[in-house]
């Protein structure tokens, strides 16, 4: 985008026209005094040394020079300026429950809205500091990567909403875990973790990831949303409430003591997030606890000035006027620029020099974007392809060299919206397909497999040769196939489980009923058959261990029957 910061200069190049006119009048009030010595071809063959063409040329790039300089009072500025500044100020990272239980209303308007709020005020409240954002519920991502640009924070959390999330649940674990992994590698500055949770944790082990996250030198602050009381979890756009397997509504309460025991595990506090802004205050007061220090940020504001390029053409002009001399050179005579032939030759150069002085293009930001990318400094290639798409913000080119920077520093989200923007920008097939390839190694190692075989068929459509591509696709497809198994064979091993417990539950009742027919039949019972009982017993108690050492040595299989 271009634009003009002080517009009303621009009416001074009304002086160009008006100065033109002022010429034209004095040339033609100068050839009628001419005339008075006689005819304008003898008068001319008296001046062999003057020149027609060159007070002409002279005045045109005076003009130009003119129309420059007003051009520079007006404040030119283009697009968006990439600036470095360094901020002395903390990290953070927000984590956010989005599970279905925080559309509980017994925090007005909701549990969700109230959180949202509550991040909002943070980032309204935060001037020099970094913050990220993840949301989590039975799994995690991070929605905003580590950052100081406020009025992105913003824009994502609008987005935020439990449909997001494919695997219901309550993971706090498994976010704290990737919250900590989200710093950048500083080292003493104040680095926070803030849960925003109801607490209702499903999958355990909250306690211990915070405990890890505090050796790594960070703390875990927990804001509880919600009521000890609970509150119905309504299912939107229905006006029905979320029941169990059972068909029972279900009441989602806050789980206090377990927040308290993760934010004391993680060296910070626990805040009770109620309907006052009290809990804002209190977690002002403790991130203001924490270390703050200098640190390099990356600014992106709204126009950048573009006045240096004006004034160097107008001091080129200048500078070219000053060497044009009004009469010809006797030592240049038998050189012309101003002969009939070339006027039109000269006139195309002047009018193309002004675009020869502003020829710092796209494709010279994407050579210089290469060339740190292939050093391994993807942040400024990153900056450098950026600014290439604000030059030309239709470069296809540009759009997928900066999703791979992204994808370099880990920004997933950010890499597969520019390559997005490539596979709708892009002409060639074999470069679109790899922007559809790259959109599938970022879903597959997030392990969005549907998502990433997609990506990969339309790869393959555009390029029916990348052998690589062919054999991610067969690679997700037997790793989607192992999930749903996975997934199965959770819900079979539950069902069993369940039966088994009944079936034990059955077993501790016969022998009572054994026991009263002994005592009745007690010469009816041989040694014999006594031991058979025994070593039953025995058998059956040891297969109970040994599937419970099974379920212990297969951490990755998650057992989520919740839906809230």
């Amino acid at each position: 985008m271009f634009r003009f910061e002080d517009p009303i200069y621009l009416y001074l190049l009304l002086l160009i026209p008006a100065l033109a006119l002022i010429r034209f009048f004095t040339s033609h009030s100068r050839r009628k005094r001419l005339r008075r010595f006689g005819e304008l071809p003898l008068v001319k063959a008296l001046m062999p040394d003057v020149s027609r063409f060159r007070p002409n040329v002279k005045f045109w790039l005076l003009q130009a020079a003119l129309a420059l300089l007003i051009v520079m009072l007006a404040r030119p500025q283009m697009g968006t300026k990439i600036s470095h500044e360094k901020r002395t100020g903390i990290e953070t990272i927000i984590a956010m429950d989005i599970s279905n239980s925080m559309w509980a209303e017994d925090v007005t308007p909701s549990r969700l809205d109230r959180s949202k709020m509550m991040v909002e005020n943070l980032v309204d409240h935060f001037s020099d500091d970094k913050i990220g954002l993840i949301v989590f519920a039975g799994d995690a991502f991070v929605q905003l990567p580590i950052t100081s640009d406020y009025v992105s924070a913003k824009m994502f959390l609008s987005s935020i909403d439990p449909s997001m999330m494919q695997t219901q649940g309550t993971d706090i674990a498994q976010a704290i875990d990737m919250a900590s992994h989200c710093f950048t590698q500083e080292e003493g500055i104040g680095k926070a973790i803030i849960v925003i949770t109801d607490g209702e944790d499903h999958e355990g082990g909250a306690v211990e990831a915070a405990e890890a996250a505090k050796k790594k030198g960070m703390r875990v602050y927990v804001l509880g949303v919600g009521s000890k009381g609970g509150a119905p979890i309504p299912i939107p756009g229905t006006g029905n409430y979320m029941t169990d397997n059972t068909g029972t509504t279900v009441m989602s309460a806050l789980n206090e003591d377990m927040c308290k025991q993760v934010a004391e595990a993680g060296g910070g506090a626990y805040i009770h997030v109620e309907n006052n802004s009290n809990a804002q205050h209190l977690l002002d007061q403790e991130l203001a606890k924490l270390a703050k220090k200098e640190i390099a940020t990356t600014i992106y504001s709204d126009f950048d000035e573009q006045f240096q390029a004006f004034g160097i053409i107008a001091l080129l002009l200048l500078m070219i006027e000053i060497c044009v001399l009004e009469s010809k050179n006797p030592l240049l005579k038998n050189v012309s620029l101003f002969q009939r032939r070339k006027k039109l030759t000269t006139v195309l150069l002047l009018a193309l020099l002004p675009a020869l002085g502003m020829a710092q293009t796209d494709r010279q930001l994407i050579r210089q974007g290469n060339k740190q990318f292939q050093a391994g400094d993807f942040a400024n290639a990153e900056v450098s392809y950026r600014k290439a798409l604000e030059k030309n913000s239709r470069n296809a080119q540009a759009s997928y060299n900066l999703g791979n920077a992204l994808m370099m520093q880990k920004k997933d989200s950010a890499a597969i919206e520019q390559f997005e923007k490539a596979t709708k920008q892009e002409q060639s097939p074999l470069r679109k397909s790899k922007s559809y390839h790259n959109i599938g190694v970022i879903c597959q190692s997030h392990q969005m497999f549907g998502e990433a075989i997609e990506a990969y068929k339309q790869s393959l459509r555009l390029n029916p040769d990348d052998d690589e591509t062919r054999y991610n696709l067969a690679l997700c497809k037997r790793q989607q196939k192992q999930q749903d198994q996975n997934q199965q064979q959770n819900k079979d091993d539950q069902q069993k489980q369940n039966q088994q417990d009944q079936n034990q539950d059955q077993q501790k009742q016969e022998p009572q009923k054994d026991d009263s027919k002994n005592k009745e039949q007690k010469p009816q019972m041989s040694k014999e058959n006594a031991e058979q009982l025994l070593n039953a017993a025995m058998q059956q108690e040891k297969q109970t261990q040994q599937r419970m050492k099974n379920a212990q040595k297969q951490p990755q299989k998650r057992n989520i029957q919740k839906n809230w």
